[in-house]
Order: C-alpha cells, then sequence, then structure tokens
C-alpha cells in the first residue's frame, strides 16, 4: 500500500558530546522515507528543496521506491537548514540557526497519482500546510498520522486544533502531550486529547519509549538500550516513518498491529541514533533488523 509523506527535506549542522558534522542531509521527510523504505516499497514524497540540494540523494531515494515528483526544486534558492548543539545528557538541545529558505512559502501541491494514496505521514510543518494536503486528497486515506510540536501550539493554537481534529494518530512528546491538555498524567492528558478528535496518540519520551493510547488501552514500547548513541537527530521522524511504512505494508489499522508498528518504529530509531545523519539509516540490513526486533521482544519478555 502506498504511504505519502509531507515533511522538511533539510540541510543539518550537529554538535554532540562526541562529535561535529556540518550541512549534512537532514529533515523530517527525509528521515521518514528512509526508515518507511524498510517497510513500505511505494511511497510518495511532497516537500521543497533548492538547487543546492545534491542529486544523489534524490536518485537514493528513487531507489528506495520513493517517488519525489512532490518534490518542489526552487531554482536559485538555497534550501531549509537547521544547526543545533546537543548538551551532555542529549536530551536536551540548543538551536543555533534555522533559515527557512525555501520553506518560508512553501505552497505543497500534490500530484495526482498522489492523491490516492492509502495512507498519509504529515510531518511537522505548520498545521495550515498539513491541512491544505489533507484537503488536496481525493478520497481519505485509511490512515492519517500528524506529527507537531510546541512551537505550533504557541503561536498557531487555533489552526493546530483544526488540523488535529482532521487526522487519525497524532505523535507529540511527553512535554507536549502536557501543554496540549494542560495535564501531567499522561493518562488523563489522553483523554483530553481524544476529545479533540484523534483515535490513537502516540506519546514519545525519547530515550524511555513511547506510549500508544487508543480509548482506554496503553501499550508500551520501551527504548532499546544501546552501547553507542552518537546523535539523536531525527529519531522522532524515524520512529515515524517505521510505525507508519511497517503499518502501509500491513495494511493493517487494528490497534493490536498498530502495537507491533509501535515496537518497529522504535527498532528503526534506535538504528537512527547510533550515527550522525542518515549515515547508519542507510545500510541497515534485514538481518540486523531481525536481530534488534528480537532484542525488544527479550527486553520485555517475562513469565508470571
Amino acid at each position: 500500500m502506498s504511504l505519502l509523506t509531507v515533511g522538511t527535506v533539510a540541510f543539518d549542522s550537529i554538535e554532540t558530546p562526541f562529535g561535529k558534522v556540518d550541512k549534512v542531509i537532514g529533515g523530517a521527510a527525509t528521515y521518514i522515507c528512509w526508515a518507511a523504505s524498510y517497510f513500505c516499497d511505494k511511497q510518495d514524497l511532497v516537500s521543497v528543496i533548492g538547487d543546492d540540494w545534491p542529486v544523489d540523494e534524490i536518485k537514493l531515494l528513487n531507489s528506495r521506491g520513493v517517488d519525489t515528483r512532490g518534490l518542489q526544486i526552487k531554482n536559485g534558492e538555497k534550501s531549509f537548514f537547521w544547526a543545533g548543539k546537543y548538551r551532555e545528557d542529549l536530551n536536551q538541545r540548543d538551536t543555533l540557526v534555522t533559515e527557512l529558505n525555501v520553506l518560508a512559502d512553501f505552497d505543497p501541491v500534490l500530484p495526482e497519482s498522489y492523491q490516492d494514496a492509502e495512507y498519509l505521514m504529515l510531518g511537522n510543518l505548520t498545521p495550515e500546510i498539513q491541512m491544505a494536503v489533507i484537503r488536496q486528497m481525493e478520497k481519505r486515506p485509511r490512515l492519517i498520522a500528524m506529527d507537531t510540536m510546541n512551537f505550533w501550539m504557541d503561536v498557531a493554537m487555533e489552526s493546530l486544533l483544526k488540523t488535529i481534529k482532521m487526522v487519525d494518530v497524532l505523535t507529540i512528546n511527553d512535554e507536549e502531550a502536557r501543554q496540549l491538555s494542560g495535564e501531567y498524567s499522561l493518562v488523563k492528558a489522553a483523554k483530553k486529547i481524544f476529545d479533540l478528535g484523534p483515535k490513537y496518540l502516540v506519546i514519545k519520551k525519547g530515550e524511555h519509549g513511547a506510549l500508544l493510547f487508543h480509548g482506554d488501552e496503553v501499550f508500551f514500547a520501551p527504548a532499546l538500550p544501546l552501547l553507542e548513541v552518537r546523535d539523536p537527530t531525527g529519531a522522532g521522524d524515524t520512529f515515524a516513518g517505521g510505525f507508519m511504512g511497517y503499518i502501509a505494508n500491513t495494511n493493517d489499522t487494528s490497534f493490536e498491529n498498530l502495537k507491533r508498528a509501535l515496537i518497529y518504529g522504535s527498532a528503526m530509531a534506535s538504528f537512527c541514533v547510533e550515527e550522525f545523519s542518515l549515515d547508519r539509516l542507510k545500510r541497515i540490513t534485514p538481518e540486523e533488523l531481525q536481530t534488534r526486533m528480537t532484542k525488544f521482544k527479550n527486553l520485555v519478555h517475562y513469565t508470571l
């Protein structure tokens, strides 16, 4: 089944306690598409870049089954750029530079062949852009997932709430869930967020895993303890890509299948953080993925 992803394709400069890289490949949609490509062989991408973007990176996405006809290329302009520095515990980072460039006036246009995609992943963008994409769909996808952040809660709450009402799955972190709901308890927060419209809620907790809520049901996916973590950039988007890629591949939107998807998303994120940028994501083997899934299973398995 086809997965349509809308989000940023960007350059990043990143500094962590374990190294520094300048102007490497990044962006929410990039991470989502690469992670999803290990499960889903038909993807569509909607984003915007400048003519400074490496052609080889587009070809690599194409080789992974990603259709890039929805990727706008603006000649004479620069791609979105972000620079950040992580602190010692890697849970906190400081944004040093944000250059919107081509993203400043991004108007997503869905090619006709994209408009009947069965699954839609809305990466973190303005709520207006996310809403505009949903409205261009010829028919409602089987499942619409949306990522957002506290910034939009601060500056665009009205349009954010309208967009949330249109989606099936909302993915946010624990701080954002508390801000959106006004509740400290994540269980209470989930109940209030369900009143806003989504059927499912994924609350990401970084190195402490992720929670999946549906009605009164709750499922927890741990984060795998790793020997080495070098760069957490893109981990949340990689998680979303694995999550939605697995669902699109299985074409099953039941709560039981979403629980499995949560584990696959966590597994993909565990690869992402091991190296900078997309370096680790680009060379995962089927055997490595299966081994990691076994580790996740062993991590939570017990007998009474």
